[in-house]
Formats: C-alpha cells, sequence, structure tokens
C-alpha cells in the first residue's frame, strides 16, 4: 500500500472520522474461536492451517490499502468482544490460542459480532459494507459448511461478487469442505480458488 493511503487509514481510525472506501474487503469468519463445541477436536488442525493462510491474505489486504473486517461468533456471551474472545482463546491454549497469535487483528482491522452463522444476520455488516463502497467480498473463515457458507449466501443475495480462498476455509472434514465450497461456486458463482 502506498504510504499516503495507510497514512490517510491510520488517521480516520485515530480520529474517529469513519471507515475508509474498500471496494474489496476481506471478511475473517469466526477465526477468534476458543474451540469450544463437538467436533473441534477435527477441525483444530485443518483450523490453523487456514488461519495461517489467512493471515497471509490479511497481509496483503492491509499493504493494498483493502479493507479487514473480523465477523466473529460472540459464542452467546451477550457481554463480550472480540478483545475478551482474544484473552479467551489465549487462555485456552492449544489451536484456539493458535488461531488468536495468528489473526490478532490490528488496529486499523473493523469488528463485527455476530449471534448466529450468517455474518449478516442481526449485525450492522450490511451497513458498514455499504458505507465502505464495498463490491467484492473474499469469505474466509470456519467452518467452511456453516457459518461461512451462510454469510457467502446472505451476501450473494445482497448482490456481492463472490470470492472463497480454498485454503483459507476449514470444515470438521476434508469432504463437508470441498462439498460446501463446490456449493458456494456452483450455486453462488462464487470464485474459488487458493489465496496464493
Amino acid at each position: 500500500m502506498a504510504a499516503s493511503a495507510r497514512r490517510e487509514i491510520d488517521h480516520q481510525v485515530a480520529s474517529g472520522t469513519g471507515v475508509p472506501r474498500s471496494r474489496k474487503v476481506l471478511l475473517l469468519v469466526d477465526f477468534i474461536n476458543p474451540l469450544a463445541f463437538d467436533g473441534a477436536e477435527d477441525i483444530a488442525e485443518a483450523a490453523v492451517d487456514a488461519a495461517r493462510a489467512a493471515a497471509r491474505l490479511k497481509k496483503h489486504f492491509h499493504h493494498e490499502g483493502a479493507c479487514v473486517i473480523y465477523v466473529n461468533d460472540n459464542f452467546g456471551q451477550w457481554r463480550s468482544d472480540v478483545r475478551t474472545l482474544l484473552q479467551e482463546c489465549k487462555r485456552v491454549g492449544g489451536a484456539a490460542a493458535e488461531l488468536a497469535r495468528l489473526l490478532a487483528p490490528s488496529k486499523v482491522d473493523l469488528m463485527i459480532l455476530k449471534p448466529r452463522h450468517s455474518g449478516f444476520y442481526a449485525t450492522p455488516l450490511d451497513l458498514l459494507l455499504e458505507q465502505l463502497g464495498a463490491k467484492d467480498l473474499v469469505i474466509t473463515g470456519l467452518a467452511t459448511d456453516y457459518c461461512v457458507k451462510c454469510t457467502a449466501m446472505d451476501a450473494y443475495v445482497r448482490g456481492y461478487r463472490l470470492a472463497v480462498p480454498s485454503d483459507c476455509t476449514a470444515a470438521e472434514s476434508q469432504r463437508r469442505k470441498e462439498d460446501a465450497l463446490a456449493w458456494m461456486k456452483d450455486v453462488l458463482k462464487a470464485r474459488v480458488t487458493a489465496s496464493r
């Protein structure tokens, strides 16, 4: 990213004057995750691999001056925030702590907590994307066949162009991941390729 673009983003964040325009937006879905659910042991290793790839992609988005939004489950904790979730993941240790380490939000990243599977359901995501001027969404995260898929479906019906980098998502099995990616490609017309 050009130094002037980075300074402008830093100024907007520091002054609270709003959000920068960003036609292309990276969504990081449920990566800040304590992995405290049935089947978590089946997704843990793949989740860390996906987080590594997503961290590289996030760095690229920052370099280009494009917006990064964390769209994270509140795990039923209505008084929580992303920072609290981050601390909980570090406390839990293991794969959850590694996810938090790899994808800790920076000061220029935006964060939204969601109560259900889709990043759009009962959240301000739609309004935020409108203010950003977003047209293209790159959706990454956990799990490919649940929250990533639901968020992608809701984005599609709102008219966004979609990309789902296959190496930046994870599911409880490779088959479930592949089936979900194929569905998003066929039905939602998402561009499904590796992020590299």
